[in-house]
């Protein structure tokens, strides 16, 4: 690991708003988090993943992956961020290095692939990452940017983050890291308002941010950039421009929000767009803040009018579905600030949360859970899929929200399941993201499907009981329906034309007469 790498991840983990950070004395805070990474410390997401997540949906930049092709190939449109405008992000860059670079060096195929973008697509950025065989045969990539953006006269972002420098979760504040280091900052906006702010750590996932968007429009208030779903590079770099951070998902992003607040004086707060109460708690604070920056004291009055029109609206809406779902027990497996966000928007559907996961959540998180929940609050820390199986089928849980990896246990268990994670396909923000996650909630629910899945079959639960028929009870019937590869016939004796039937069937698969057949 290089020098200047080792450097940025100790002054990341020098964070003040990091719980992990804020329980060690002064001294272990400077050496940051030095502990050497354990074998399979990075599954389920390695660094490069993790950056690669977070800053994928700036839509209008070109994103290359400097390394192998199979880098580029397992992280390319990962997460379901949708863009308004230009698709340049989802095309795959790679510089997809063979064993030639390894022993010579990438940095020339580096240059020319940044070469190649430019003349071909006219990107107003490329972001190139590094990752684990690049980084450990020392391609300077921050050099190869540096010449080429003043080669080519384009902003070309190095972001540091090499797989084997950590989890997912480094690799997001490492993406954060080089917006802060590049590109925040370096344009300014065409124009201001005292009604500008910044979304944070919202990634736009299959469009819940255009659901937010028009209620923030709705009260002159201006996003000035959203980092990063559905983002572009120029409003990004004027984002020190804006008069309020709102903090979405602290757990990947907090480092923008409080270096903002350090060096431009931007106030943040951390807020959440799912469920009804937490929406309209959001634009209150969003509205609050405003104000004391210097934002018109009417914008409070408007935002409590526009709450009473839309909570009415929500709650008129999902009425029907709450007399359905009320009692109904909920198995949340997620993380961060889905951890208590969605707790409380399921709460307002009248579901019984009979456990929240909080395996990538903050402290901030795990306060606000004991808050919505009470003391009595079920966080679950690490649970295997043994543990989720053997919960599910003792019915202490009606549902399970997860992502797609812990589905199959769901199914497994023959419970309803539904996706609340990155992958899903449903929009879930704002108050008309509440009204759908209701009722795909209730269609999982009251799916007929799991009625028939839970019929028990034929050859028994275990998968080995084969004789499910007693043999006293086969009797002819049983014998020609088996050879004619028919279900078996039911004990009460079968019509005489019934009987003809399946004899003439057995006869014709074996190519013998009817006579011929035993009865």
């Amino acid at each position: 690991m290089s020098v200047s790498l080792k450097a940025k991840i100790a002054e990341v983990f020098e964070e003040p708003g990091c719980d992990k950070n804020q329980g060690k004395s002064e001294k272990e805070r400077k050496k940051g988090c030095t502990k050497q990474l354990s074998p399979g410390a990075a599954a389920g997401g390695c660094a490069f993943d993790g950056a690669k997540i977070a800053l994928q949906p700036i839509a209008d930049v070109a994103h290359l992956v400097h390394g192998p092709i199979a880098c580029e190939g397992n992280s390319w449109d990962n997460r379901h961020s949708a863009s308004s405008g230009s698709q340049i992000y989802r095309t795959g860059f790679t510089t997809d290095i063979h064993e030639l670079d390894v022993i010579y060096g990438g940095e020339k195929r580096l240059f020319r692939s940044v070469r190649e973008i430019i003349e071909k697509f006219d990107p107003p950025a490329v972001f190139v990452y590094q990752t684990c065989v690049t980084a450990l045969i020392g391609d300077d990539i921050e050099a190869v940017c540096q010449r080429a953006s003043a080669k080519f006269g384009k902003p070309v972002i190095p972001v540091n983050a090499p797989g084997f420098a950590g989890p997912k979760n480094l690799g997001n504040k490492l993406g954060a890291e080089a917006l802060l280091d590049y590109v925040i900052g370096t344009r300014e906006p065409e124009y201001t308002t005292p009604l500008d702010i910044n979304i944070i750590g919202e990634y736009n996932l299959v469009g819940e941010l255009w659901q937010t968007r028009p209620l923030l429009e709705a009260l002159g208030i201006r996003v000035l950039s959203c980092i990063s779903g559905d983002g572009r590079y120029n409003e990004i770099a004027s984002a020190h421009r804006a008069k309020v951070n709102m903090m979405v998902c602290s757990k990947s992003m907090i480092n923008v929000a409080t270096r903002m607040e350090q060096r431009y004086g931007i106030p943040y707060f951390e807020g959440s767009f799912y469920g009804i109460s937490d929406m309209s708690d959001t634009l209150r604070q969003i509205a609050t803040l405003l104000v004391r920056q210097g934002a018109d004291a009417e914008l409070l009055e408007r935002t409590e009018r526009l709450i009473e029109v839309e909570e009415a609206r929500a709650w008129k809406r999902i009425a029907s579905y709450k007399a359905r779902l009320s009692g109904k027990r909920v198995l949340l497996i997620t993380g961060g600030v889905k951890s208590w966000s969605v707790v409380s928007a399921l709460q307002e559907a009248g579901l019984e949360i009979v456990g929240t996961s909080v395996k990538k959540s903050t402290r901030e998180d795990k306060e606000k859970i004991k808050e919505i929940m009470g003391d009595d609050a079920h966080m679950i820390d690490d649970m295997t899929p043994r543990e989720m199986y053997k919960m599910l089928r003792e019915a202490r849980a009606d549902i399970m929200l997860s992502g797609g990896r812990s589905q199959f246990v769901a199914l497994k268990a023959r419970m309803p399941w539904l996706d609340i994670n990155q992958e899903r396909h449903h929009p879930y923000g704002g108050y008309e993201g509440m009204v759908e996650l209701v009722h795909e909630i209730d269609r999982a629910l009251f799916n007929p499907v799991w009625q028939q899945v839970r019929i028990p079959a034929p050859w028994g639960d275990d998968g080995e009981t084969l004789d499910a028929v007693p043999a006293s009870t086969a009797g002819p019937e049983a014998a020609l329906a088996s050879v004619a590869g028919l279900p078996a016939p039911m004990p009460e004796p079968l019509p005489t034309a019934a009987h003809q039937y399946l004899s003439d069937v057995a006869a014709q698969s074996l190519g013998l007469s009817a006579e011929e057949i035993p009865v």
